[in-house]
């Protein structure tokens, strides 16, 4: 019995085609290229979704030592007292109040630096 399989082919490549939208010259209208392109680009996305995490953690850093330094410590400093004191603000938001409320985070270092 023979099966015909036109219709299932064309969503197929459809399908591969529509992922290509935006893209440069034949990759986005060729299948053989469009393929190839789908494939680079999901494993690119999938890459940078893990970096990208790295790539801010990393900027906070710099953020909150930035900030720590002009208040007169440092990064390495700042941490292990800010868990001593029980202060459990992460890097996200300790970055964004050096960064947009500097008067916040000085206060932070105070009470953190308290004895």
């Amino acid at each position: 019995m023979r099966v015909k399989r036109g219709i299932i082919h064309k969503k197929h490549v459809k399908n591969i085609l529509k992922h290509t939208k935006g893209y440069r010259w034949r990759r986005k209208t060729s299948v053989k290229l469009a393929k190839v392109a789908v494939t680079h680009a999901g494993w690119n996305a999938y890459q940078h979704r893990r970096t990208k995490k790295r790539d801010f953690r990393r900027l906070w850093q710099i953020r909150i030592n930035a900030g720590a330094r002009q208040n007169g410590i440092t990064y390495s400093r700042l941490i292990p007292l800010l868990k001593a004191k029980k202060i459990e603000l992460n890097r996200k938001s300790l970055a964004e109040l050096a960064a947009k409320h500097p008067e916040a985070f000085a206060a932070v270092i105070k009470v953190a630096q308290a004895k």
